[in-house]
Formats: structure tokens, C-alpha cells, sequence
């Protein structure tokens, strides 16, 4: 497969859960050796991904106040560049982080792959929240802001993707995405062992240089950067951690700790391996 990036020649990287992880021999992009579709995107994020642990979430609907707060802070963080208009989150699940902007001063709406999500943000919050993926998205509206929070890697089509957000994209308008930094020093010291390296969910890997390449070829230019305050809570954080540790020979000593922290604890994310980036449509 040729990278999705610049189109040249990719090798052998590493493999990880059986699966080839290729690394761009012109820009470094990484990505997963596979070709997958929208069925790929259904059974990935389906209904256990929600609500089975994992590496994903034991119960993401009582996580709704803390990726609230997460929501409202991206909406502070965006009026220094600004006015709040029309948004369209992209990945909204239950539609908290939309929330979060309508809160400070967003409208707009959200698209879902996973039904059991969009249904519950419609119903539950009255949040104008879609069943499907972006590639899949048709629609005349037009919008001042894509959000894209941690659904990037995992686009099934990530050139149909952008091509479509480009074009819901109004003149000036913005793109708001959230992703980890494969460069980031915590990516570097775990190396193949980093929690991010998880295919078939993650698909690619980025670091801010060639995301910005990306977007530079669908017509947007970097306006700022920065690395998001993330919180998840205690039954989260117990979950992923006996997820990793299971498979390590040392796991069995750490797992009863565990179970000393408390599930509504709200706990911060230690890590520096996250970033966020604003784009500009020029």
C-alpha cells in the first residue's frame, strides 16, 4: 500500500495483533496493512466498544461530565480564534463533547457510526445527532467548524473522508482536530509497546508535521497547536490498565492495586502524547 499521505513507496514497519504496521519511506507516516470498509467501522465501534471494557470503554455514559467539560474547554480554547457559528462533530458518540460547544455558544450537529450513540444524544439530550460515518455523509449544509476529536486515525477511507469535510468546510472555515503524536516522547519510550499501536481500531498514526501536510492538500493551513487537558474517570482508568497489563509477565502484581481506585474518580491523563491542531480553509 502506498501512503495515504504523500503516495510513496511504505515498508514493513512492524507487526502488531498479527497485523502489518507500514511506515512511509518519504514522509514517515505510519498506517495498518489493511484495505477496510464501512463494515470494518460497524464492528469496530460497536455497541461493546461502549460498554465492554477493553481498550475501549467500560460505560461511556458515565463519562458524560467529564467529555462535557472536555467539549466546553475546546469551545474557550476556539473563541480566541473565533466567533462560535455552525459546527459538525464528526464521531459525536453520545454527543457530550457537542454539548460541550453548544454550551459555549456552538450550533450544529453531529454523524455516528454507532447507532445505539447517536440514538441516545437524539433522544436523551435532544442533540441533532446522525446514525453514519463521514464518508458516508451527504448533505447541502455547510459548516464553520469540523471537530474531529480522536476519530482521525480511525476513518476507514481517511482521503473520502477529508475530500467530504473539505467540502462541508464553508470559505474560512475550520477544522478542529484532536489525535496522538506518534513523535511524542511517550511514543518514543514505550516504542512498539505504546498503548496507541492497536490495530484493526487505530488505523493511522500521525505526528503534527505530516497532519499538517494532510490537511495543506485539502486546501487548509496550521493556525495553532497544543496539547489538550484530558481526564477519564477511575472505572476507565482500572479498565485499560487491566486490558495492557494482562498480556506482561509483571501485570498479575499491578491488577490488585487496582482495585483501590475508586470508579467516579475523575483521574487526569499523565501522558504528553496527545495533541490537538486548528486549520484554516484558505
Amino acid at each position: 500500500m502506498n501512503c495515504p499521505i504523500c503516495g510513496n513507496y511504505s515498508k514493513n514497519f512492524f507487526k502488531k495483533y498479527d497485523y502489518w504496521i507500514l511506515s512511509c519511506s518519504n514522509c514517515s507516516h505510519q498506517y495498518v496493512d489493511i484495505n477496510p470498509s464501512v463494515v470494518h467501522t460497524e464492528m469496530i465501534y460497536n455497541d461493546n466498544y461502549f460498554e465492554g471494557g477493553g481498550d475501549g470503554y467500560p460505560n461511556y455514559l458515565h463519562e458524560s461530565q467529564i467529555i462535557r467539560a472536555h467539549g466546553r474547554r475546546y469551545g474557550r480554547i476556539l473563541k480566541r480564534y473565533m466567533i462560535p457559528g455552525t459546527v459538525l462533530d464528526i464521531g459525536a458518540a453520545a454527543g457530550f463533547i457537542l454539548q460541550g460547544l453548544f454550551d459555549e455558544g456552538w450550533s450544529g450537529q453531529g454523524i455516528e457510526p454507532n447507532d445505539k450513540m447517536a440514538n441516545y444524544a437524539s433522544t436523551q439530550l435532544g442533540l441533532p445527532v446522525q446514525t453514519g460515518t463521514l464518508e458516508q455523509l451527504a448533505t447541502e449544509k455547510s459548516f464553520d467548524l469540523v471537530t474531529m476529536i480522536q476519530v482521525i486515525p480511525h476513518f476507514y477511507n481517511l482521503r473520502l473522508a477529508l475530500q467530504i469535510a473539505r467540502d462541508v468546510t464553508k470559505p474560512q472555515g475550520f477544522w478542529l482536530i484532536e489525535t496522538w503524536n506518534r513523535e511524542s516522547l511517550t511514543a518514543k519510550i514505550f516504542g512498539q509497546n505504546w498503548h496507541e499501536y492497536s490495530p484493526p481500531s487505530v488505523l493511522h498514526w500521525f505526528s503534527p508535521d505530516d497532519l499538517s501536510n494532510l490537511a495543506a492538500q485539502y486546501g487548509f493551513t496550521k493556525v495553532a497547536i497544543g496539547k489538550p487537558e484530558k481526564w477519564i474517570n477511575g472505572s476507565h482508568v482500572k479498565s485499560l490498565l487491566r486490558y495492557k497489563l494482562q498480556d506482561l509477565w509483571m501485570g498479575k502484581f499491578f491488577l490488585p492495586i487496582l482495585n483501590l481506585i475508586p470508579d467516579s474518580l475523575p483521574i487526569p491523563y499523565p501522558a504528553e502524547d496527545l495533541f490537538w491542531i486548528l486549520l484554516q480553509k484558505t
